[in-house]
């Protein structure tokens, strides 16, 4: 069976987390300062650095780096034949073309993607995803998908709905602003 990073237990709704320890003792000490955004968003931060863990779990079980899923992941979600071209691939990742460049040369090295030339541009090459890049992705995305439905087991689906919902409303600001 799958490890998980995150355990399986059980909590009510009024169990106290590291959060609301310090966001008392923020209350106590700086009484005149309204802390109230700590409550959430000083979670969604540890809720990151756990996810950040079960992710590099995830991946190192399929001996990938996570920039190395990102890259994959990206040609996976392309569609037959999983290929891209490398602005593509900067656009969807947000790394500079150097680093691009730079981590197509080593997924080649390991077999993982290939380059072809553009059929309709002589000067451009794709990035297409091989047999085993594919494979190694398919297997490393059931493995992330593990882990992060045991970091979300402590709720219901219609909470995790709810919960989705509302991150979304913070976070499309973010996302649609124009580059």
């Amino acid at each position: 069976m799958q490890e998980t990073l995150c355990q399986q237990t059980h909590y009510t709704d009024h169990m106290e987390d590291e959060v609301d320890r310090l966001v008392a003792a923020w209350r106590r000490e700086r009484p005149d300062l309204d802390v109230e955004p700590l409550e959430v968003l000083s979670r969604v931060s540890r809720l990151a650095r756990h996810l950040d863990r079960a992710r590099r779990l995830a991946f190192s079980e399929h001996q990938l780096e996570p920039w190395e899923f990102d890259v994959l992941t990206s040609l996976r979600r392309a569609g037959a034949p999983y290929q891209l071209s490398p602005g593509q691939l900067l656009t969807q990742t947000l790394v500079t073309s150097g680093t691009m460049t730079n981590r197509i040369d080593r997924l080649t090295k390991k077999g993982l993607v290939e380059r072809l030339p553009d059929p309709s541009d002589r000067r451009g090459v794709l990035v297409r995803l091989t047999p085993e890049g594919r494979d190694r992705a398919d297997e490393a995305l059931a493995g992330l998908l593990a882990q992060e439905r045991a970091i979300l087991a402590q709720l219901t689906r219609p909470q995790r709905a709810e919960l989705a919902g509302l991150l979304r409303r913070l976070t499309a600001p973010f996302d649609n602003v124009p580059g």
